[in-house]
């Protein structure tokens, strides 16, 4: 049983885990409904829910496979006992979505990211200028006066894949990738943005750093972002990069 909806596509992913595909494409109200669900998710958690994982166009749901079947057994009022426990979930899940009133919309958390631009900090920042022939200062103030929306996290803990950046520096990812970008690291891929967190390789072009921590282990929730929140990129001196880097010490 793949397709619990007419409306909404249903995928086990594993025996533990499953796919719920909203709607086709990427946008930002295509992006409510998953945060919609999201939210009603963790408001009425089924018996055996873990965790959703939001994404661009659908959320994936881990469950105890176990525990679902189990409460099921208990409740035979339901006539449930002979679905399995992703049918199980696939019937909770449905009557959430029955809920998600799309004139609604989930309250957006709007979060602030400083970063210097240029220089050391973004080796990219006048190769990004140059493949669209303007100035790099047009680059920052255009990355600057971009309505990003965080749609998920993902490719490294805390890492956000952003969509909303003005499609006038859209950039293709470089030829060559690094091997090592460093900690904060903003960079443009076609038409998204993103914060590197870690250190790890990758093909974005940098533009900037932010001196922000993006990824915590140590702190509940450990990554300072989350799908849903809405950014605005800040322009900062040397001078204020540094005070922050101060600050954390």
């Amino acid at each position: 049983m793949s397709h619990c909806s007419t409306e909404v596509i249903m995928k086990p992913l594993g025996d533990s885990a499953l796919i719920v595909q909203l709607d086709e494409g990427i946008s930002p109200s295509i992006h409510q409904k998953v945060q919609a669900l999201s939210m009603l998710l963790n408001t009425y958690p089924f018996d055996g829910f873990i965790e959703s994982v939001p994404a661009f166009n659908n959320i994936t749901i881990h469950y105890d496979p176990v525990l679902v079947h189990h409460t099921q057994l208990n409740n035979l009022a339901n006539n449930q006992s002979s679905l399995t426990s992703f049918q199980i979930v696939c019937s909770n899940i449905n009557e959430l979505i029955q809920q998600i009133d799309d004139t609604q919309k989930v309250e957006a958390r709007l979060v602030e990211i400083p970063v210097l631009y240029g220089g050391e900090y973004g080796p990219d920042l006048d190769d990004v200028a140059a493949y669209h022939n303007i100035s790099p200062e047009d680059v920052i103030r255009i990355h600057t006066q971009s309505d990003c929306l965080v749609y998920m996290l993902g490719f490294a803990p805390g890492f956000p894949f952003m969509g909303g950046m003005d499609e006038r520096i859209a950039t293709p990812r470089r030829e060559t990738p690094r091997l090592s970008i460093a900690p904060g690291s903003v960079g443009i891929a076609g038409k998204q943005t993103g914060v590197y967190p870690l250190e790890t390789p990758g093909g974005w072009q940098i533009i900037g750093r932010t001196p922000l921590d993006l990824f915590r282990p140590d702190l509940s929730p450990p990554t300072l972002l989350q799908a849903g929140d809405k950014i605005k990129f800040v322009q900062i001196s040397p001078e204020e990069y540094h005070s922050y880097k101060e600050m954390k010490r």
